[in-house]
């Protein structure tokens, strides 16, 4: 039995390259770990198969209260999944739905955050969900954005990019670790170290290489190429798709990148993702859009 550690991001952030290095590291493997055996590793916080067990009804029968409800029962059952610690995946934002918590706290040890830039948050997030550009800019500004209940997920709240990122991260605390996707990607040694260290790790520097190695994006999209992966969303082509920094000055219009400033550019500013070049796109305190 152990404490939950929560690995959590927006949609399309990291989550499951972070929850890849994880794997590795732990496994150690020459080769790299299956995509598709990450949840032998890591639970899935809104899989359904967790709380049909504790449901008085099918959950396709059940008032969304009703599941808000099951959420803390669930996650002290999660405890019990391994006997150290419990990684567990959520895209929940840090609050409460319908009065209950989203994360149940008193079963909690920590959490890894990663969050990315919303330039580039939104085309992936169009890819994945099915989305035009304009309507991904919309889903990230949505404060009512989750997914649904089906036959193998109960609801998640997402919220809006910036209310998820602020209830993460506003407020320091020594048990969460706050990491940024682009800083994975240009150090990957040295913050896949903080990882280590911040879990009390003290990998050799061949176990940890082999670990980004083996969850690099290149091992990851060859293992969706050559296997599939059963996260992707049917909407998509593909999970892994590109997975670079800055692919919105490619994609994005200049227009579009001004709408996303000026909904998110409190936490863009906050975490240094509003571009030197788009400094005037910050709207004046008082046309603010953004969430605070």
């Amino acid at each position: 039995m152990g404490a939950l550690i929560w690995l959590a991001s927006y949609p399309k952030s990291g989550n499951t390259w972070m929850r890849s290095f994880l794997h590795n590291l732990f496994r150690n493997t020459a080769a790299p770990v299956s995509i598709n055996d990450l949840d032998d590793f890591c639970l899935g916080e809104s899989a359904a198969a967790w709380y049909a067990p504790r449901a008085p009804r099918p959950l396709a029968e059940l008032e969304l209260e009703e599941i808000a409800r099951l959420r803390p029962i669930v996650h002290r059952d999660f405890t019990r999944a391994f006997p150290d610690s419990v990684f567990v995946k959520t895209h929940n934002y840090l609050g409460e739905f319908f009065g209950v918590p989203l994360h149940n706290m008193d079963v909690t040890a920590g959490g890894i955050y990663v969050l990315r830039n919303p330039l580039d948050v939104a085309i992936s997030i169009s890819h994945h969900f099915g989305e035009t550009i304009d309507e991904a800019i919309a889903h990230l500004a949505n404060e009512g954005a989750g997914t649904p209940v089906t036959d193998t997920h109960v609801p998640e709240v997402h919220r809006s990019w910036s209310t998820h990122v602020a209830s993460w991260t506003a407020v320091p605390n020594p048990q969460l670790l706050v990491l940024r996707y682009e800083d994975l990607l240009l150090k990957p040694r040295k913050h896949f170290k903080k990882v280590a260290q911040f879990l009390g790790l003290k990998p050799s520097p061949e176990r940890l290489e082999r670990a980004i190695r083996n969850s690099s994006f290149k091992a990851l999209k060859a293992q969706e190429q050559k296997a599939g992966f059963k996260e992707r969303s049917d909407k998509a082509a593909a999970f892994f798709r590109e997975g670079r920094a800055e692919q919105w000055r490619d994609v994005l219009t200049p227009d579009q990148v001004r709408r996303i400033i000026a909904d998110h550019h409190v936490q863009m500013a906050r975490f240094g993702y509003i571009p030197a070049d788009y400094k005037d796109a910050v709207p004046a305190p008082d046309e603010s859009r953004a969430a605070s």
